[in-house]
């Protein structure tokens, strides 16, 4: 079995997602699957997010019927729906086995944020351009078997509005924390964390510029350990601002445990905690992934291989390969362990040609 390592890194040739036509502002995967399998879900501004195999980066789907650009796209925790988030008005449920939309939820302006509680697929909660955070019960959308549903329109006016008037700008990112009542949104340069019960904010935190991901990063609970790996098990919230990278931790997620202070303008970050590895997505001046170790902040890798700002970067969920989506269009996913793993085979891979997934 292929464990992740935190020793000075061996130039392994990247795999290469092409498919999209247009840039990639965000990547997830799926929880791991039972059989240690998963998946990756890519949002894209050609309005087409796509499903593939998150061990080979092999294309299995692609969502069809936005009429606008896709900014965000995650996978549900039980992995049996999908949820994205448009230009087009909409964020929609999708079913990841049969592709079929299941449910259209119909907002007054671009939605840019999308999220699942981290044990729930029954609800969702949305943001974007009409500043106002809402939740939606899904209880009601489901898959069937027989795949033979016909897809709802759910108003906006259904969803549950939390922080009412809060929110000056756009919402670009939401994280719901592993306390399912704590809610985190990203705006401009402020973090913001609410109480869901009472929909008041109980945390807020001015970063040092533009907030450009912010995302909630672990591998699976049963590959965490309480006593070795950073965050004691739990989770690690991972953003990037301006030209900082911060880390919170805690089941709230309001821990501060670091912050790292770059000399570039940062597009994204991801954390392993394991490995205790840090990945930085840069906007400019180049267009490269930059790697980390957390506990000296000592820089140990270069990725040069987009061609545009790398705007979104996530750990697979057993820690043994990362993925990059960039303005380039593609995805690049690195290889994290040693040993034979999805489609690299034995030692290093050298600095050949790339590789390409289907």
């Amino acid at each position: 079995m292929a464990t992740p390592t935190a020793e000075a890194p061996r130039q392994y040739v990247p795999l290469t997602c092409h498919g999209h036509s247009r840039p990639v502002p965000h990547i997830s995967f799926s929880p791991l699957e039972k059989d240690e399998s998963y998946y990756l879900i890519s949002a894209c501004k050609d309005g087409n997010p796509m499903l593939r195999d998150g061990q080979t980066g092999d294309w299995i789907g692609t969502f069809i019927g936005h009429k606008g650009a896709v900014w965000q796209a995650r996978l549900s925790p039980d992995a049996s729906t999908a949820a994205t988030a448009s230009a087009d008005f909409t964020a929609k449920i999708w079913d990841t086995h049969t592709g079929e939309l299941l449910c259209t939820l119909q907002h007054d302006h671009i939605v840019r944020a999308i999220s699942y509680p981290p044990d729930s697929s029954d609800l969702v909660a949305t943001g974007g351009m009409e500043k106002k955070l809402r939740i939606f019960d899904l209880s009601s959308v489901k898959p069937t078997e027989a795949g033979d549903v016909t897809a709802q329109t759910i108003p906006a006016s259904a969803g549950f509005e939390i922080g009412q008037g809060v929110h000056t700008a756009s919402i670009k990112f939401i994280v719901w924390t592993r306390d399912p009542n704590i809610l985190i949104t990203a705006s401009e340069n402020t973090l913001r964390w609410f109480h869901l019960p009472t929909r008041e904010v109980v945390k807020q935190e001015v970063l040092d510029g533009e907030i450009g991901s912010c995302e909630l990063c672990g591998l699976a609970p049963e590959l965490m350990s309480r006593t070795t790996d950073l965050g004691e098990g739990l989770p690690l919230l991972a953003v990037a601002a301006g030209k900082c990278v911060y880390f919170w931790g805690g089941m709230d997620s309001k821990n501060e445990l670091k912050r790292l202070k770059l000399d570039y303008q940062v597009a994204s970050v991801a954390v392993d905690p394991k490995s205790r590895k840090i990945v930085v997505g840069e906007d400019k001046p180049a267009t490269w992934a930059r790697v980390y170790r957390w506990d000296d902040d000592v820089e140990i890798d270069v990725h040069k291989g987009h061609h545009g700002p790398v705007w979104s970067v996530a750990f697979s969920p057993d820690g043994n390969l990362y993925a990059t989506g960039s303005e380039d269009g593609t995805i690049k996913m690195w290889k994290n362990c040693e040993g034979d793993y999805g489609l690299w085979r034995g030692g290093a891979g050298g600095h050949g040609t790339e590789r390409l997934a289907d």
